[in-house]
């Protein structure tokens, strides 16, 4: 039996009714437009919510606030997988994989640790048809069991550092599900390194947060603030907790990675020790850090419009979809021809689909790949065909231009590249105009009011923060690091909520978020 800390059971219908049913009780100024999709200026979520579905990334669950990631959404995890996985070792990391049991009495050793996630965790008490003598815990976080491992395997300095990492899922009982950005059970990767000294644990714990950020702006086109979280913010057990926060298209803030050093807290919990140079016995540094599937529903609110999806195009698990235009006359010549175009665009390490489905429109098939953000289309017609010409049509401002083959195949992953820079522009222009600075708590309350990322002095108080979210229902985001130029640059104030003295020596980011 499995017994779970808080929420129920819920039994979901497919997908398609689900959206066919909440058009229908829409009022008039709800309803879809004609992409079937509810505008985002007409309800942020609800397009949000369509898109998911419509756009065929994931599905419900059966289990409370769990997903089904469908092909297509798996397919865009897989590149993001396979991307970070080559990062990681190209620095020395190394995979391997943790038990998703884990029992209780682990999390209580660290006595902030359990405190943190206790109203999440999903607790199993029964198998085997028997009473568990210890209840295991589901894994929300492997940093607990790991630590019990690397007691065993940690003897000497000499065999520092340890740096692993696990692709999987875990699980938290989450209060409000959301597909992607809140499951109960999510994909990510789990890194933890153990260190000889402080010095190289901070520095392992800034290497990844650099990865994420690059990663985010060079991969995902998502421009992040890269930044410490304040003490009331910082990840349980953590001494300090790093996170890159992105924009969303609604100005909501989204954490989209995160970077813990934890000090020798886990370490000293679990016994995690070595003989050090000196002959001395010392307990390790260690480090933890994430990007889980929460980052789809970035990328999605981040470039998606209208229409549906943009797919950034270093991502996208299709750059490039061919739509053959034919009668039944002519219908295997141009399938043919879409086919061997389809070729040599492969050829070219471009990722392509050929949409072969018969029965429907032309405009239909438009539609149905607009709304999953391809970044081209090319359209193939018996006279294109004839005069050695292609359409192009751009999912960044839907232009179309009409070019000789040749001139298309040769210019695609120079066209993709340019698509993935102008991607990143747009949104940084975007994330740049909805930044603010605020002095006093009026200037502060409006700027929240209307949506926008507000940079204020803060006196570093937990209580002024819980007061500042229960008055705007904003948080705050992070204090910025020096490289993030301006946002991060040194300066004085006074708080902008008490008046006192302000910390952190520059001003930190507020913003209401997912």
């Amino acid at each position: 039996m499995l017994g779970v800390c808080g929420g129920g059971w819920h039994w979901y219908a497919t997908h398609a009714q689900l959206v066919d049913l909440w058009l229908m009780s829409q009022p008039s100024d709800k309803k879809a437009n004609q992409y079937g999709v509810t505008p985002q200026s007409t309800d942020f979520n609800d397009w949000y919510n369509e898109i998911v579905l419509k756009a065929d990334l994931a599905d419900y669950s059966p289990v409370r606030g769990a997903m089904v990631v469908k092909p297509y959404g798996w397919a865009l995890w897989e590149n993001i997988q396979k991307i970070l996985d080559g990062q990681f070792k190209a620095t020395n990391h190394e995979a391997l994989a943790f038990p998703m049991f884990i029992p209780m009495s682990f999390l209580q050793k660290e006595a902030q640790h359990v405190e943190g996630f206790a109203p999440e965790l999903a607790v199993v008490t029964h198998a085997g048809g028997e009473l568990l003598e210890e209840p295991l815990v589901v894994r929300p976080t492997s940093e607990t069991i790991i630590g019990h491992c690397w007691a065993k395997w940690l003897k000497s300095y000499r065999d520092l550092p340890f740096l692993h990492y696990q692709w999987g899922s875990v699980v938290r009982w989450e209060l409000r599900p959301r597909l992607f950005l809140r499951t109960t059970e999510f994909y990510w990767h789990e890194g933890h390194t153990a260190h000889s000294s402080h010095t190289e644990a901070v520095e392992e714990t800034l290497r990844l947060l650099e990865i994420y950020r690059s990663f985010a702006r060079d991969y995902a086109a998502m421009p992040v603030i890269a930044g410490r979280k304040t003490d009331s913010e910082r990840f349980a057990g953590a001494v300090d907790t790093y996170s890159i926060e992105a924009m969303m298209g609604d100005g909501k803030a989204l954490q989209a990675g995160t970077s813990h050093y934890l000090g020798q807290n886990f370490a000293k919990a679990f016994e995690v020790k070595f003989q050090d140079e000196n002959q001395k016995e010392a307990f390790a540094h260690t480090t933890s850090w994430a990007i889980s599937t929460r980052i789809i529903g970035g990328i999605i609110m981040t470039h998606g419009d209208d229409k549906g999806l943009v797919m950034p195009p270093r991502l996208a698990p299709i750059q490039v979809v061919i739509v053959p235009i034919y009668r039944k006359e002519n219908q295997d010549q141009m399938l043919e021809a879409a086919r061997v175009l389809g070729t040599e665009l492969k050829a070219l390490g471009v990722r392509v689909k050929i949409d072969e489905r018969d029965g429907l429109t032309n405009g239909a098939k438009y539609n149905y790949w607009e709304l999953r953000g391809v970044p081209y289309r090319i359209e193939l017609g018996p006279r294109d065909l004839e005069a050695g010409n292609v359409v192009l049509a751009s999912r960044l401002g839907g232009e179309k231009e009409i070019l000789a083959r040749g001139e298309a195949i040769a210019g695609l992953p120079g066209k993709l590249e340019a698509f993935q820079n102008a991607l990143l522009e747009k949104a940084e222009t975007f994330r740049n105009s909805r930044i603010k600075t605020a002095d006093t708590w009026d200037e502060f309350v409006d700027l929240i009011e209307q949506g926008f990322f507000v940079r204020a002095f803060h006196c570093g108080e937990v209580e002024s923060e819980k007061k500042i979210k229960e008055l705007t229902k904003a948080t705050t985001r992070n204090i910025p690091m020096d490289s993030e130029g301006d946002l991060g640059a040194a300066e004085e104030g006074v708080c902008v909520h008490t008046g006192k003295p302000a910390a952190y020596g520059k001003r930190i980011i507020f913003a209401r978020a997912y």
